[in-house]
């Protein structure tokens, strides 16, 4: 499995394609989700090597653009791993969809722009099934667009921040993988995203 080293950090790719890119002049970690793999929710990303996240923040610059693929059903599926153990049979995440934020002209799917998932088993599709929707909040995001997500986690709590929020945009009181799961930290991308990553901040409280 091929490595990649970024801003003195190494990387290496799960279920994606990930490699080095210049976009406007800048150097940026590039993660893509393979085409032919269709299920949301799923182990796609690239793990920080080394990294074993328990409670803490972590921070990153996340910019996502379409693949020429996508369809409407893509909405830039952008965000973060934590927690992940060394298999990836378990972890916590957070990403937006900027698809569905500050251009989107339908209301229903704009409460949707941001997202909490826990894998395995509880997914947005669960959530929506059951009629769950303390798990997605709405922002004032864009395609294309810089986009700094932060998450503090502490036990079985996170409070998930967009851009230059004071309060929290989402706060989880009760995650799903529970208080005590610990691991890797992840770039998330899912359906027919390309995604852009820079500033990856990792700060462990224990």
């Amino acid at each position: 499995m091929n490595s990649i080293i970024f801003q003195d950090q190494t990387f290496v790719p799960v279920g994606v394609s990930a490699g080095l890119t210049d976009l406007d002049g800048e150097q940026l970690i590039r993660v893509v989700k393979p085409e032919e793999n269709t299920e949301p929710d799923v182990a796609t990303y690239a793990r920080l090597v080394g990294s074993d996240f328990h409670d803490g923040t972590i921070e990153v610059d996340v910019r996502a653009r379409l693949m020429h693929w996508a369809d409407i059903d893509c909405r830039g599926f952008i965000g973060i791993v934590f927690r992940a153990t060394d298999d990836s049979d378990r972890f916590e995440s957070f990403y937006v969809r900027p698809r569905n934020g500050r251009s989107c002209t339908e209301p229903q799917r704009r409460i949707h722009t941001m997202q909490y998932f826990s894998y395995p088993g509880y997914t947005f599709a669960y959530f929506r099934e059951r009629g769950i929707s303390d798990y997605e909040a709405q922002a004032d995001i864009e395609m294309d667009e810089w986009i700094h997500l932060k998450a503090e986690v502490a036990g079985a709590g996170a409070r998930f921040y967009v851009d230059d929020m004071e309060t929290p945009a989402l706060v989880v009181d009760e995650m799903f993988g529970g208080a005590d799961l610990r691991g890797g930290v992840g770039l998330y991308v899912d359906n027919g995203t390309e995604g852009n990553f820079k500033n990856l901040l990792v700060t462990c409280a224990d």
